[in-house]
């Protein structure tokens, strides 16, 4: 009988784990985290990695809405990263949607804003 109790919460806390990843978010992204998850996975999937380094990038928020966040990447020209200081051009626009936490990227030939998928970045 204790067995088969046991078995009975391990199974259940397994499946509420793989519920509550599966379901929005119960508090919506503030624009920190947002960027936070941005910058976090554009690293983990080293989308830019053959491009720029992105010590190089300098992220700026251009819209925010009650449902996502907008961000454009843009270079940073400096002593250590090159470039004429007076510019800054822009790399990249992604959102950030607040409660989800999905990335979307503006496809400049499609006009439009695409699920973001890493190995179309690169």
């Amino acid at each position: 009988m204790w067995r088969l109790t046991k078995i009975t919460v391990v199974a259940a806390l397994l499946v509420s784990a793989v519920v509550m990843q599966a379901s929005p978010r119960s508090q919506p992204l503030d624009e920190d985290a947002a960027l936070n998850l941005l910058d976090r996975t554009l690293k983990r999937d080293h989308v830019y990695a053959h491009r720029i380094s992105l010590d190089c990038v300098s992220y700026i928020t251009e819209e925010s809405t009650d449902d996502y966040f907008q961000f454009v990447l843009r270079e940073k020209h400096d002593a250590k990263c090159g470039g004429a200081v007076e510019t800054s051009p822009m790399i990249d626009r992604y959102r950030v949607y607040r409660r989800s936490g999905k990335i979307k990227r503006w496809q400049k030939t499609e006009d439009n804003w695409l699920p973001y998928d890493p190995a179309k970045t690169r």
